[in-house]
């Protein structure tokens, strides 16, 4: 929770900070070098992590040289693809800057050529959930980061000094997790071990394709017929709206992969153990999602300004997008663990097909823009993505949709009681807008916690009793 929460406000922070100093279409530019490169990182990612996560043994030791050689080659894919397609990307996208953007996605290029050496035996931290390690490891990286940017900014603030903190980033993740792990990999590969891995792994690099062109499709979507400017509009209503829903809940994600593979063979804790995971997901990410959805006027006008208004109706729609997001990386790691990673491809393939219908009608042929971008990747997770998931989990499980939807339904009445609230009080208060955000966020806050409390007395939700077991835990 330290390493997400404490990484994300640095990364948001950083964004603010380079909003104002370099302005939306410099950012749009950099919003096309980093597409570019997790288009291609999702092409080539055959899940190896994955894989050894999901090994019963708790040593694979005899993987990890494979693992190693792999993943340079990947890392040199990577860059080489990007390095010699740097020009042709930037004529798509660019918005007539090829040149400079050419030049970005060159540099950025150097990434993923770092990390291709980093060293496999950092899969450890995950696979034993060894988590205090992992937060120097991404922490350090996300400071390093944010200093180079916002120090490059200051002297010369143009795109380049983002692109500059990404790699340094990189640079310094690479030297750490050698610190941080022992393990010292050596040249050796074994046929028998890759095909094993890649066995495994090939539906994760069905469902990293679709998962790049389902959540990321739509940046180059809007890239390629809008322009820069409006794609960094897009972007950044897009991360803002989701990064505190989905960040907080990603933690959850990343714990309960491990751990659902250690209990795929006792049926009934892994069930209680999914429902108790959804409950606290839910628990966090509503509030959440509902709260940035009714702040975001005011939110923009005081940590963006006036240029940046044309991001507040889609950051509104995207944080109900967030919310979903959140819920669903509760259901990735059960199918992960009991050994189904193709439905992640399947149900993939069946969103990427939904919003290419309708994407480009909503957006360009009716002119609703960004925000109709926006709106037609929310609604297709509302119906039929976010149904057909819940009851493929219940049926995995061998419990009815009915248990998993009583666990969502109670924080999204709170919130949505929440947020008629705050909406409610902010239209009665004139104040300036950085008040009224305080204002929002305290009223927002009060009424939550009373609406839970209140849920929790008349229905014996159960959210207390895991709060109760999370503190405790804590402590310990």
């Amino acid at each position: 929770m330290g390493q997400n929460a404490f990484g994300r406000i640095l990364q948001l922070v950083m964004l603010l900070v380079l909003a104002r100093l370099i302005g939306p279409t410099q950012i749009g530019l950099v919003g096309v070098a980093l597409l570019a490169l997790s288009g291609i990182k999702k092409f080539t990612n055959v899940g190896l992590d994955a894989a050894l996560v999901h090994d019963e043994d708790e040593n694979v030791d005899e993987h990890l040289n494979t693992v190693w050689i792999l993943e340079i080659a990947r890392g040199a894919i990577i860059s080489g693809v990007l390095f010699l397609a740097a020009p042709f990307i930037a004529q798509i996208l660019g918005d007539g800057n090829v040149e400079s953007t050419t030049t970005l996605i060159r540099v950025i290029a150097l990434s993923p050529l770092l990390l291709g050496f980093k060293n496999p035996g950092m899969v450890y931290f995950q696979k034993n959930l060894d988590f205090h390690k992992q937060f120097v490891y991404r922490v350090g990286g996300d400071v390093v980061q944010v200093v180079v940017a916002i120090a490059w900014a200051l002297v010369s603030p143009t795109a380049l000094s983002l692109v500059a903190g990404y790699v340094a980033s990189d640079l310094l993740r690479l030297v750490l997790s050698y610190l941080l792990h022992d393990y010292r990999p050596g040249l050796g590969f074994s046929r028998e071990s890759a095909g094993e891995l890649i066995n495994y792994g090939k539906w994760i690099t069905g469902s990293s394709i679709l998962y790049f062109l389902y959540s990321e499709g739509d940046d180059f979507f809007v890239g390629a017929f809008i322009g820069a400017a409006p794609l960094a509009f897009y972007q950044y209503a897009y991360r803002f709206s989701n990064a505190p829903a989905t960040e907080l809940t990603s933690v959850i994600s990343s714990v309960m992969f491990p751990a659902f593979s250690r209990l795929q063979n006792d049926a009934e804790q892994l069930r209680s153990t999914f429902k108790k995971t959804l409950r606290v997901n839910a628990f966090i990410s509503a509030p959440v999602a509902f709260g940035i959805a009714v702040v975001t006027p005011d939110f923009v006008m005081v940590a963006l300004g006036e240029e940046w208004t044309s991001m507040v109706l889609p950051m509104q729609i995207l944080a109900i997008y967030g919310f979903l997001r959140a819920l669903g990386q509760t259901f990735g790691p059960i199918w992960k663990a009991l050994g189904r990673p193709d439905l992640l491809t399947k149900l993939g393939a069946l969103r990427v097909a939904l919003i290419a219908i309708a994407i480009y009608p909503v957006t360009i042929t009716w002119g609703y823009g960004i925000a109709g971008t926006a709106a037609v990747v929310t609604a297709i997770y509302i119906v039929p993505m976010m149904p057909i998931d819940i009851y493929i989990t219940a049926k995995m499980l061998e419990m009815h949709w009915s248990e998993t939807v009583r666990e969502i339904a109670f924080p999204v009445a709170a919130s949505a009681v929440m947020a008629g609230t705050v909406w409610y009080v902010d239209s009665l208060i004139e104040f300036p807008a950085i008040a009224e955000l305080v204002v929002g966020i305290v009223v927002g806050a009060v009424t939550y916690f009373a609406m839970v409390a209140l849920l929790e007395h008349q229905f014996h939700w159960g959210i207390r009793s895991n709060i109760q077991g999370i503190v405790a835990s804590a402590r310990r």
